[in-house]
């Protein structure tokens, strides 16, 4: 069984508390779900050959849900502590400087890729591979997502994290704080554990 996490999230500039508390209940949704999904799926498995057709959708479901429950304690966490930069001489920026060229053509380009027509998640992923950092976007959360990277900076770009706040047309103004809301100091340690790994 996968626990629910809690975040020490202060308040936040531009996105409300109201939205904040929303965001958690369906964080919660998501964690609960795929309990119930790995629960159904391993009762209905005792009779694979009666309930193959329903546990092949289960599958599909818990894709869904539980890169729901992940992505979310990724993006929840990245504000807890308060705001703070990215610091000049950490690995991180160096890797984002030498991927790039510098910090604010990364950042540029990742903002571009927040701002994707539909619903999903703008991510910025280490390859321990190749030792390259790769910006992606993933539809929904877990169509398109890539294989044998590490998030370590996720946004999720659903419209339940925005539009109460900035309303539809707000979607950029909503990314603008999201950074300015960032605690630079937990992605570099997300950065460092995926090179670690």
């Amino acid at each position: 069984m996968y626990p629910e996490q809690t975040f020490n999230i202060p308040q936040l500039q531009g996105i409300s508390q109201t939205t904040t508390e929303e965001h958690l209940k369906l964080y919660a949704g998501y964690v609960k779900n795929t309990n119930l999904v790995l629960q159904k799926i391993s009762e209905l498995s005792k009779d694979e050959s009666t309930n193959v057709y329903t546990l092949g959708e289960l599958q599909r479901r818990f894709s869904f849900e539980f890169n729901g429950m992940k992505n979310h304690e990724i993006f929840f966490k990245s504000f807890e502590g308060g705001p703070s930069e990215l610091s000049a001489d950490s690995s991180l920026k160096e890797k984002i400087t030498n991927t790039w060229g510098s910090y604010d053509i990364w950042l540029s380009r990742f903002k571009a890729i927040a701002k994707t027509r539909g619903i999903g998640w703008a991510i910025l992923s280490y390859d321990k591979q190749t030792d390259t950092l790769i910006n992606s976007w993933t539809d929904e959360q877990h169509i398109g997502q890539l294989i044998g990277v590490t998030p370590i900076l996720m946004i999720d770009m659903w419209e339940h994290s925005f539009v109460a706040d900035y309303q539809p047309s707000g979607k950029g103004n909503y990314i603008e704080d999201f950074f300015k809301n960032l605690n630079w100091q937990n992605i570099e340690k997300n950065f460092s554990e995926a090179q670690n790994k």
